[in-house]
């Protein structure tokens, strides 16, 4: 519930040559090479916020007034060019459908959700909350904020307007897609229903109770689509939220 911006991304391990006649794919157990990756990243950040800089993106408040002149603000940024920034990279154990779920959290959910919600009451919001630097028995602990505190917190993850959530870039372009989905699958031959085979046993396509959802397929992308709930004629989207002295609804 911190402040705590950062981006996810997904990257295939291979792509469609320049001629779009052949998938290039990457050495196995080998990606990119972290320490190139890392001294790259470090350069075009440093850049893109100097440039920042010198546009008048940046405002400081308090005691960082001082950076918003460009000398000082220089002075500031250069043990950052000197120490190692850190670039984790690592083949996922469970497969490319457990990286998916994981994500999945971050993109379709809310900062947090209601089954960690504990209580509302004169003490404030308590809820649930994982320590990570914790040893795992001593992990979930709760912690009570008072509520304009909790809606602060809350609201820091709730995204401007106009800005996008997911991005797709180069092979899955919005634009061309379509086509390079097909062009890959060809090369690859993989079928489409070696795909749907495929996601009747995922995760993302099973119920609560265990049973597998219809599959259907996007016309535009090719993606797999499934059946989540079905309304029927006059039926809400949802109920309204139950107003009870220990629960809060978010």
């Amino acid at each position: 519930m911190t402040h705590h911006p950062h981006v996810h991304g997904i990257v295939p391990g291979g792509g469609l040559s320049l001629d779009g006649q052949h998938w290039v794919a990457c050495k196995p157990g080998f990606f990119l090479p972290v320490r190139v990756l890392s001294q790259l990243f470090r350069r075009l950040f440093l850049e893109k916020l100097c440039d920042a800089h010198r546009a008048g993106k940046l405002q400081f408040f308090g005691e960082h007034e001082a950076l918003a002149e460009t000398r000082i603000f220089n002075d500031w940024l250069k043990p950052l060019r000197l120490c190692n920034w850190v670039v984790y990279a690592k083949r996922p154990f469970a497969g490319p459908a457990a990286v998916l779920t994981y994500l999945s959290r971050y993109t379709h959910r809310v900062a947090i959700a209601n089954s960690r919600l504990i209580a509302l009451d004169e003490r404030g919001v308590t809820f649930k909350w994982k320590d990570y630097r914790a040893k795992q028995r001593y992990r979930h602990k709760t912690m009570t904020l008072a509520p304009d505190e909790f809606i602060r917190r809350f609201l820091l993850h709730v995204l401007p307007s106009r800005f996008h959530r997911i991005r797709h870039y180069g092979l899955i372009a919005n634009t061309q897609r379509k086509d390079n989905l097909i062009k890959a699958r060809e090369l690859l031959n993989v079928h489409e229903t070696q795909l749907a085979d495929d996601n009747e046993v995922n995760d993302f396509d099973k119920t609560k109770d265990g049973q597998l959802n219809s599959i259907y397929v996007c016309p535009d992308c090719g993606a797999p689509m499934c059946i989540i709930d079905t309304f029927t004629r006059g039926q809400l989207p949802r109920a309204p939220p139950l107003k009870t002295d220990r629960s809060l609804c978010v």
